[in-house]
């Protein structure tokens, strides 16, 4: 396969997002100005962020978009009835709006000839397997203290203790200097590298329902560690990632027969370099 460039990917995946939208959603009408349609196409062209959805605006916002419409459509029916579009001007700039149009009506239907068969998927799967992998996750409590001897000494009383959580979520209450203090030193579900490695390896060692039997140390002090929780890493099924293995194989496809085409063409072309 040929190496592409991220934009050139972006843009052209972005294009068949933007055809795909345009094109195959339902045409709801929401209002009819001198007889033309306010669609849910211009309003999501007004919108400009397909995350906004207008249905779930509030009352106040829906009737403020669709004013703004209103008066860009009144406006605009004005202009087309001006001498502007006898212009020379017009025309040029209305044949390059021919040439955007019809390119994403294109892209459009070119998406449609892609296919890509469960074999290929599967294949997909195996050799990217690596990729799908859940990281272990820990969920832990600690203990903050400033020196070894601080540490050494409430390991010691732990060690003694029958119910352990209890005793070390009293402690960390009490004598913890971290922020997690006051919440029994929990600090929920974590993954390795979103802690200082040393906190990491020294908690993943441990455990469920087990302390450090001697203080990590690390920039901010002295930790005495306790390990809630453990969700081991595993390989997400193909199954549960089919779908999304599809998605990314057409638009791989697609990606690679669009640059084959425009390859093609660029050979018969007249390009020069200004």
């Amino acid at each position: 396969m040929k190496i592409i460039n991220k934009k050139t990917i972006i843009s052209i995946v972005a294009s068949l997002a933007l055809s795909s939208t345009l094109f195959a959603a339902t045409d709801k009408v929401y209002a009819v100005v001198n007889g033309e349609n306010i669609t849910a196409s211009d309003i999501r062209t007004a919108l400009r962020d397909p995350r906004v959805q207008f249905d779930t605006l509030q009352e106040a916002q829906k009737k403020q978009v669709l004013e703004n419409i209103v008066e860009q459509k009144v406006l605009a029916q004005k202009a087309y009835k001006s001498d502007i579009v006898k212009s020379a001007e017009y025309a040029k700039e209305l044949e390059k709006v021919k040439q955007s149009l019809a390119y994403q009506l294109w892209i459009r239907d070119l998406s449609k000839t892609i296919n890509v068969t469960e074999k290929e998927i599967k294949k997909y799967y195996d050799t990217n397997k690596a990729k799908y992998v859940t990281p272990l996750e820990l969920q832990a409590s600690h203990i903050l203290l400033k020196t070894e001897k601080e540490a050494a000494d409430i390991i010691k009383n732990l060690e003694k203790s029958k119910d352990k959580k209890t005793a070390f979520t009293k402690m960390a209450k009490e004598k913890s200097t971290g922020p997690s203090g006051s919440n029994g030193g929990e600090l929920g579900w974590f993954t390795k590298d979103k802690m200082i490695p040393e906190f990491s390896a020294a908690a993943e060692k441990l455990k469920i329902g087990e302390i450090t039997s001697k203080a990590v140390k690390t920039q901010y002090g002295y930790h005495v560690i306790y390990l809630d929780g453990k969700k081991e890493s595993t390989t997400i099924s193909f199954e549960k990632i089919k779908a999304k293995l599809k998605q990314e194989l057409l638009q791989l496809a697609f990606v690679e027969k669009v640059q084959k085409i425009a390859a093609d063409l660029q050979k018969k072309s007249k390009i020069e370099y200004k």
